[in-house]
């Protein structure tokens, strides 16, 4: 069974600053000329050594990003200026934020925060000691997105919050240790959940990885529990996001009104970490590895 941890207020939302603009110079994904709405299709593996290359320098990038980010993370700081540190490291990349405008979200990535899932909005609220954050890292460079998330600890966080952390790491580790060509998408919700529940955590059941390239969603959708549907073979050249989210209470979910703050029902904390992989001839390629 989930455990739970003991009532600490709840994440409320704050105010949240205007879009940051983008240079003119820095290419946008396509979904940015048409209102933010993807046109969605799916993916061919990729082969190509040019289309390749420019795959790992975004994924590259987007991991450079996290690191930046991730070293601000402190008590004090507010998410917006975490938004504000990844807008500049984006563009000092030379890529597009591509969470900002995407389906018409405001910010440049999502700050997701203590009993936040996945998609929280940054704003003015400051991170306070013993917080959890994901940031979660989308960058869209020389035609292609490259997808990564770490949660990361606010000072001094409660130990079982702490081992959540860790074990949703470790989660993605062994997710990712299933990527091999002629095995299956199922594998590697299996072995997440298995390990989650060895560990006395839910797993959030709705959000999925995803395939990613030329597009920043895309098929095989990845669950990360044991899917029988999910009977997509793995080839070659396949490539998409393993992004586990455990919790460590019961793993229902609720949306905010906001329209994309995906909170634990509960009010338990919950942890993700995120690579964008590659099936290789051989095994995997973590394209997001430090």
């Amino acid at each position: 069974m989930a455990r739970m941890v003991p009532s600490v207020p709840r994440i409320q939302p704050g105010q949240v600053s205007p879009t940051r603009p983008v240079p003119e110079g820095i290419a946008a994904p396509p979904y940015v000329a048409n209102g933010g709405i993807p046109i969605t299709r799916p993916l061919p593996p990729v082969t190509d050594p040019d289309a390749l290359a420019r795959l790992r320098r975004s994924c590259q990038a987007a991991r450079r990003v996290l690191d930046v980010v991730g070293a601000h993370v402190r008590p004090g700081v507010t998410t917006d200026e975490l938004d504000a540190i990844a807008h500049d490291a984006y563009l000092a990349e030379g890529g597009y934020p591509s969470p900002l405008g995407y389906r018409g979200f405001p910010k440049s990535l999502c700050t997701s925060v203590n009993e936040v899932v996945a998609h929280g909005i940054p704003d003015d609220r400051p991170l306070a000691d013993g917080d959890i954050v994901n940031c979660d890292i989308t960058i869209y460079l020389d035609g292609m997105h490259g997808d990564c998330s770490a949660t990361f600890l606010v000072g001094q966080v409660d130990p079982e919050v702490q081992r959540l952390v860790a074990v949703t790491r470790q989660a993605l580790e062994v997710g990712v240790a299933q990527v091999r060509p002629g095995g299956r998408v199922r594998d590697i919700g299996r072995a997440i959940e298995r390990l989650a529940k060895r560990s006395g955590f839910g797993v959030v059941r709705e959000l999925v990885g995803h395939g990613i390239g030329e597009e920043f969603h895309s098929t095989p959708y990845v669950h990360h529990y044991d899917e029988p549907r999910d009977r997509t073979k793995l080839v070659p050249g396949m490539v998409f996001t393993i992004e586990p989210m455990l919790t460590l209470g019961l793993p229902d979910i609720v949306q905010w009104d906001d329209g994309w703050t995906v909170v634990t029902f509960d009010g338990s904390p919950s942890a993700q970490f995120e690579h964008t992989v590659r099936v290789t001839e051989a095994g995997v390629e973590i394209l997001t590895q430090v």
